[in-house]
């Protein structure tokens, strides 16, 4: 197995380490090879300050040229959504193609909120506010996602991680014989056996994900802004609360979003409640999931959220984003079965805190009903699905080979 990687600066012993340091997971470097691409600047969003969805789509292409002169594979799976990279390594070395889906590079989700003029992370003020400008983006959008359309059904096999990612890739893709719903590996066994600790009089509220703007961490903030103002006349409990940000930094970037974070907590006077965890080893984080009660995840249309599955496997009870994969594949409100909570905005999200905290519900029933339901996202069950697949393509190319 050859693994593609853009981190120049790193031995391959290194790489390994740090997927058991972050991970926990335990790589024989005997069954891997790593092949360094030098051309990684290409794919990277500050190189487009305009047109970035495309501009690193055909980096991407840059960079697959590349892959295919330094090793030329039978069967290339593809896991980080360079779906533009397909007819590369379909029609130039004739290799089988793989696609592991996480998050569509375009989506009808985005469509809509630049055809409603909302702003976000990818829509920016002066785009929403202009009629001529979002109508231009709009045509942009939709001559890009009949490109995409076209290299992502150059894949012999799709998997996608939850029912969300299908919606969307069905939709953009059309290609529902090659589509398979494989949910990403959560281990979670020894989550579910993992001991709280009994000594910490505080309640400590966990995030855990990468500094990234769509993950939407000021939300988080603006959450425990509005608690407080539900907590006025209760200033002992509000002075035992804590919000534990756990993320990962890639590059500059992400590090200023930290430092933006940082100075917006103390612009809501929130400094003394707030802490912020950075890059932490797989050991520190299960000290944290020891000591947490709630989890707190903010983004809108997440993808999927093993972060998520994760805390309830811990035992925290989950308090996520309603829309993406936490709405369609992971937490139920239903009564008699709920695993957490949904919520939209802060105010919504402060709500369902103070009720988690006040034990408003039958909070061990649900902290149990979320546990027993992380199984399904269970390693093992990655490992039957993604293996079936893989081995699907290796046999196509051995049968090809032989005729």
């Amino acid at each position: 197995m050859v693994i593609y990687t853009g981190d120049i600066d790193a031995s391959p012993n290194s790489i390994l380490e740090k997927a058991k340091n972050v991970f926990n997971i335990v790589i024989d470097s005997d069954n891997v090879e790593f092949v360094f691409l030098k051309q990684r600047n290409w794919i990277e969003s500050k190189t487009y300050p305009h047109f970035t969805l495309l501009g690193q789509s055909l980096g991407s292409m840059l960079l697959g040229l590349e892959a295919i002169c330094k090793f030329p594979p039978d069967v290339f799976i593809d896991t980080m959504g360079y779906a533009f990279t397909f007819p590369l390594f379909r029609y130039l070395v004739q290799a089988k193609i793989g696609a592991y889906v996480h998050y569509p590079v375009i989506s009808t989700d985005m469509l809509r909120r630049v055809q409603s003029r909302q702003l976000a992370h990818n829509n920016k003020k002066y785009v929403a506010r202009n009629p001529f400008l979002t109508w231009a983006k709009l045509a942009y959008y939709r001559l890009f996602s009949k490109i995409y359309k076209w290299m992502g059904r150059c894949a012999d096999t799709i998997m996608v991680n939850s029912t969300w990612t299908e919606n969307h890739i069905l939709q953009l893709w059309d290609v529902p014989f090659k589509t398979h719903r494989v949910y990403p590996p959560c281990e979670v066994s020894h989550l579910k056996n993992l001991p709280h600790s009994e000594k910490n009089d505080e309640v400590i509220i966990l995030s855990v994900g990468q500094f990234r703007p769509e993950k939407d961490h000021p939300l988080q903030l603006q959450a425990m802004y509005e608690l407080r103002t539900l907590l006025a006349q209760e200033e002992s409990l509000w002075n035992k609360i804590r919000l534990v940000i756990v993320g990962s930094c890639r590059n500059k970037d992400d590090y200023e979003r930290l430092k933006n974070m940082e100075d917006l907590s103390k612009h809501l006077s929130l400094e003394n409640c707030v802490q912020f965890h950075v890059n932490v080893s797989y050991d520190d984080l299960l000290r944290l999931f020891q000591s947490a009660h709630i989890g707190i995840h903010t983004m809108w249309n997440e993808h999927f959220g093993i972060g998520i599955v994760e805390c309830m496997a811990a035992g925290l009870i989950m308090v996520a984003h309603r829309s993406g994969g936490p709405l369609l594949d992971i937490i139920e409100t239903s009564e008699g079965s709920q695993n957490g909570f949904l919520a939209t905005d802060a105010v919504e999200y402060a709500e369902n805190i103070l009720n988690i905290i006040l034990d408003s519900f039958d909070t061990n029933r649900i902290r149990n009903a979320a546990r027993s339901s992380v199984e399904r996202f269970s390693e093992q069950e990655l490992k039957k699905v993604f293996l079936r697949a893989s081995l699907n393509l290796v046999l196509q190319t051995y049968k090809a080979q032989r005729e």
